[in-house]
This record gives structure tokens, C-alpha cells and sequence, in this order.
């Protein structure tokens, strides 16, 4: 199933759900009952890297205008469209982009300036089935393996078919075939992947098994991730015990004539306490690497893990071992979190450098937002690329 079949189903679906009731009065509902998406949110990104690179100053503004209708039958038809402005364009671009601003010699902001269709989607829910057909965000568990890349300016959605089961208590599964991946520098990628995650609420916490099937339709690169979760919390007089822990193997192959598969392990383990409304946790996630490949997540969204400042979006070939420590809490409805980080290579454990990541966040209401968020990378070994870097962010967003 090519993308443009599927935005053509989607776009056919969306007729004949209009077309179903058999009074006029209905459709008129179904349209004006409907809700308008339109926010705004505009963010100042300034980047310092110890290098030649000039710095980066990044003001901009993404512009989301869409429509839902109501639900008619379970159905439901949505599109939406993103613009985003470049206000102050002192920055660089990721070198596999060419749209909007680019300033020479300067370190890079992957807020390309640009705009695009960014769902255009059916989807219909019963109480027992859930199903979504044309651009659409796709969320899996947190996120590290499937994500929308939400941080980011432009996110990452996906022409796909999706269908979800939640007809047995406590028990959610989800299927979904991508046909492009639309990622965040708006380059549309076509695919054949298989999503496949089942996921049990038990007293003491969700168990998610999941198997994610990804290959480049051009490449015939693949990359098979089967995985294990587990995540929960237990109540201990006045306070929450937190845990998480989790585990994958990946098998990837270049597409290459005579290729061989290469293999890399996924693991998490966290623990923490919930007492006063401070949270305190502590884990480590390693992913994976024997010195040639490095266990991949190509669709997660990537700047929520392995520290803000984005340095290990792809995992070193020796891979990544990140032991980190956290501390969460509000107050006077601020969101406060403080997070250090420690990283180094799987195999023979080198110095890959730390990072201090700090943020304070306040939701005004249910229309307005607004925060600070900085991350400080200090560089290990000196036979890696990496340098140290200082990312400082200024947001706020509006919905309606």
C-alpha cells in the first residue's frame, strides 16, 4: 500500500462518512459541531559549541491551523496544516535539509522554515475497536522507539493504517502499517513497516511487548526491534515506589547485495521514590554496540532521552550506556526538573562526556504555556567528535 493510496482512502473514507446520514440536519452536525485547531507557539534556541562554529540564535514561530469534525457513526475526519517562520535566522541547518534559513559556519537548529499538510486523517472509534487511516501522529509507550518528535517545530507523522483493539479489560493492542515517514526536516521518506504493540495494566504497574518491523522502501534497509516493558508504581505509606525496566534485540541489515545482519541489545532499568510531590529516580539505558553498529531507534523522539542538548541521536557504533539521576516537583504550579547525566560507550566503557539538563514549565491555563529549558554537554575522550555545547530555550504556546 503506497502513501497516495492511502491518503486517497482517507480522503474517499471522509466522503462517504459525510454522505452516510440520510438527513440533511445530520451532516450539518457533523461539520458544525466540529472543533478548530489553531495554536501557536513560538520558541527562542540559542546554541554555544566549543568548536569553529559560529553561534546560533533560532526565533520561531509554528503556526497550526485544522479542523475535527464531530463524531458521526464513530467517525471522525481531521486535517491540519503547519507553518513555521523563522523570526530571527542566525542558525544552520541539518546538513540533510536545504529549506528555509541557513547561515554559514554556524551550529544548526533543526528547525527548517517551511510548512506542510501535517495530518489529514479518518479515524473511527467504538468501545471495542479504534482505527485511523491517512497522516497521522503515532505514539508508542514513551515514545523511545515511536514518537511525533513533538519538541521539534515540524513533527514527525506518518501516512499510515492503523487499528486499535481495546476490547477486553485492561488490555490495549495496536497495529499499524506505514507507508512514508514524514520526518521533521520535511523530507518524506516511503516505507513498509509493521507495528505491533500489545500492552496489560496489572495492579502493580503496565506490562508493553512490541515487535517493529522498519524497512526503507528504496534501501530494502531493515531494522527489527522485538521488546519487552514493564512500568509502574506501588504505594508505601506516604510514599510511591517507581520502577521501570525494559528490554530489546535488533537485527539490522543495510539492504546491500550479500549483506550481513548486524545485532544490538536495548536495556533500561529505573528506580525511584514519589513522596511530598517531589519525585527522585535514578537509572541506566544502554543501548547496545560491538564497535560496528550501534542498536538504532530511527522513529523515536529522540531529544526526551540521552540528554537535551542532542548529542547521541544516533547511537556511537561502540553504542551508549547513559546513567542518569533526576528530581521533579512544582512549585506554585511551576514544573520543575533537574537531570545529570553520565555517558559512555557499551563495549570498553569510554568517556562519552556528562550533561546537566535543567527546566521550569507553567501551564497558565488550558490555552497558555510557557517555560525555560537548558542543557550543558561537557565532552569525555578526545578521540570522539563530540564537543562541549550549551543549548538555552525560551517558549510559549497558545491553543484555542
Amino acid at each position: 500500500m503506497t502513501t497516495k493510496t492511502i491518503l486517497a482512502s482517507a480522503i474517499s473514507t471522509a466522503l462517504l462518512a459525510v454522505a452516510m446520514p440520510s438527513q440533511a440536519a445530520s451532516v450539518t452536525e457533523f461539520v458544525k459541531e466540529g472543533d478548530v485547531i489553531a495554536q501557536l507557539r513560538v520558541r527562542n534556541e540559542t546554541v554555544q559549541q566549543d568548536n569553529t562554529k559560529d553561534d546560533a540564535i533560532a526565533m520561531t514561530a509554528r503556526v497550526r491551523l485544522g479542523y475535527e469534525t464531530a463524531s458521526m457513526a464513530g467517525f471522525k475526519a481531521l486535517v491540519e496544516f503547519d507553518q513555521v517562520i523563522a523570526l530571527q535566522d542566525e542558525y544552520g541547518q541539518h546538513p540533510k535539509t536545504s529549506i528555509g534559513p541557513g547561515a554559514d559556519n554556524t551550529s544548526v537548529v533543526a528547525d527548517p522554515a517551511a510548512g506542510d499538510i501535517n495530518r489529514a486523517q479518518i479515524s473511527y472509534k467504538s468501545d471495542a475497536f479504534g482505527a485511523t487511516l491517512g497522516r497521522q501522529r503515532i505514539i508508542l509507550d514513551n515514545a523511545r522507539f515511536i514518537g511525533n518528535v513533538g519538541w521539534r517545530q515540524n513533527e514527525q507523522t506518518f501516512d499510515a493504517a492503523r487499528v486499535d483493539f481495546t476490547g477486553v479489560d485492561n488490555l490495549t493492542a495496536t497495529y499499524a502499517y506505514i507507508a512514508q515517514r514524514n520526518n521533521i526536516l520535511y523530507h518524506d521518506v516511503e516505507v513498509k513497516d509493521h507495528l505491533l504493540n500489545a500492552g496489560y495494566k496489572t495492579p502493580y504497574g503496565k506490562v508493553s511487548g512490541y515487535g517493529y518491523l522498519l524497512e526503507n522502501a528504496d534501501s530494502e534497509a531493515t531494522f527489527d526491534t522485538f521488546g519487552l516493558r514493564f512500568k509502574g508504581k506501588t504505594a508505601l505509606d506516604t510514599l510511591d515506589i517507581l520502577y521501570t525496566a525494559e528490554y530489546a534485540t535488533q537485527t539490522q541489515n543495510s539492504g546491500a547485495d550479500g549483506a550481513k545482519d548486524n545485532d544490538a541489545a536495548y536495556s533500561l532499568l529505573e528506580g525511584g521514590i514519589k513522596v511530598s510531590g517531589i519525585t527522585l529516580a535514578a537509572g541506566m539505558e544502554t543501548l547496545g554496540g560491538d564497535g560496528t553498529y550501534g542498536f538504532s531507534t530511527p522513529y523515536a523522539t529522540g531529544h526526551a532521552f540521552n540528554g537535551w542538548s542532542d548529542q547521541f541521536l544516533g547511537t556511537p557504533a561502540k553504542g551508549l550506556s547513559d546513567t542518569y539521576a533526576k528530581v521533579v516537583t512544582k512549585v506554585a504550579g511551576v514544573k520543575l526538573l533537574a537531570m545529570y547525566h553520565d555517558f559512555s560507550t557499551d563495549k570498553d566503557g569510554d568517556d562519552l562526556g556528562s550533561e546537566i539538563n535543567l527546566l521550569a514549565a507553567k501551564k497558565f491555563d488550558k490555552n497558555f504555556s510557557a517555560g525555560i529549558k537548558f542543557a550543558q554537554y561537557s565532552a569525555g575522550d578526545d578521540a570522539y567528535a563530540y564537543v562541549d555545547t550549551d543549548k538555552l530555550w525560551l517558549f510559549a504556546e497558545a491553543k484555542f
